[in-house]
């Protein structure tokens, strides 16, 4: 589980200008890495692909922030700590007009040094835009660029206040988080304010229904369910998206804690999605879901309240 501050996968609005970054790295809650060298004096590593700080010394263990099987690496995280710094052109991002957000991973310290980034579920970087409100959820993967930075084009819907996430894992590292609020000029969106639980999702013919084992409490390890129809018939041939079954961001109410959860492993393609979770903090959460179905990829969204 990676948090802003220490949390699934806060805020002064500002606008985001050519070299503004703020991010945080992700902190190691699940396991203890091993000591430096202990790799086969205790046996083998086996760490997240996702969450490379989670490490285990046992085959098969899966990893308790998001659920993947831990796979064998023998590589240790160099406990270095990471920035991403964000530009956009133009500077000021206004509604309506296509902007390039170009992103630079900065290694603390030595930020001139080159940061290599390694492929994690097909992607360097993972990017997410949220509006503040948490209203409206965009996935997007900026592309290497030949000046070894990673570029998108993208377009915002509204003006507004947003917050940018970035995932990515620099080779040797453990996976990072970056994260900058930005604004946008313009006809702004209207905010909407969420409240009780809303485990119903529907739309385009589709409906979702979100479910956990436990009752939602910080600091126990839960097991969550996603079971997907259309037209009220189970979806049986889900399609991978990014190379899962399907993909959750839990983003809190505040935007503070941040969580990218993958499905565990099953044989079947559905209705039913299975994946492990935790909460660090109580509060508010927005859940966004997303699954390939039919050849087009679909997003789903939830509210849940966790306690204390």
């Amino acid at each position: 589980m990676i948090r802003i501050s220490a949390f699934l996968l806060a805020l002064t609005s500002l606008l985001a200008a050519s070299g503004c970054s703020s991010d945080t790295p992700a902190t190691e809650t699940a396991a203890t890495a091993p000591a430096e060298g202990a790799a086969h004096a205790g046996g083998h590593i086996y760490s997240c692909p996702m969450h490379p700080e989670v490490t285990s010394t046992k085959e098969g263990d899966n990893c308790p922030k998001c659920g993947m099987k831990l796979e064998h690496t023998d590589v240790v995280a160099n406990g270095k700590t990471y920035q991403m710094q964000l530009a956009t052109t133009p500077a000021r991002l206004t509604a309506g007009q296509p902007a390039q957000l170009t992103f630079t991973p900065r290694e603390t310290g030595n930020e001139q040094a080159p940061v290599p980034l390694d492929v994690v579920h097909e992607k360097k970087i993972h990017l997410i835009i949220v509006s503040r409100d948490l209203s409206q959820f965009y996935h997007e993967h900026p592309e290497y660029t030949a000046e070894g930075n990673y570029a998108v084009r993208y377009t915002f819907p509204k003006g507004g206040d947003y917050v940018l996430f970035q995932d990515y894992t620099p080779t040797g590292s453990g996976h990072q988080l970056g994260r900058q609020p930005v604004t946008v000029q313009g006809p702004a969106y209207t905010p909407v304010k969420f409240g009780a639980d809303d485990m119903q999702w529907s739309g385009s013919g589709y409906q979702a229904t979100l479910s956990f084992d436990k009752a939602l409490t910080v600091g126990q390890l839960l097991k969550m369910t996603i079971s997907l129809s259309k037209g009220g018939q189970p979806v049986t041939n889900l399609e991978n998206y990014l190379g899962a079954l399907g993909h959750v961001v839990v983003i809190s109410e505040d935007t503070e804690e941040y969580l990218h959860v993958h499905p565990n492993e099953q044989t079947d393609k559905g209705p039913v999605i299975g994946f492990n979770t935790s909460f660090e903090k109580p509060g508010r959460y927005r859940v966004f879901l997303q699954f390939n179905h039919g050849g087009q990829i679909r997003t789903g969204d939830f509210t849940i309240n966790v306690k204390g």
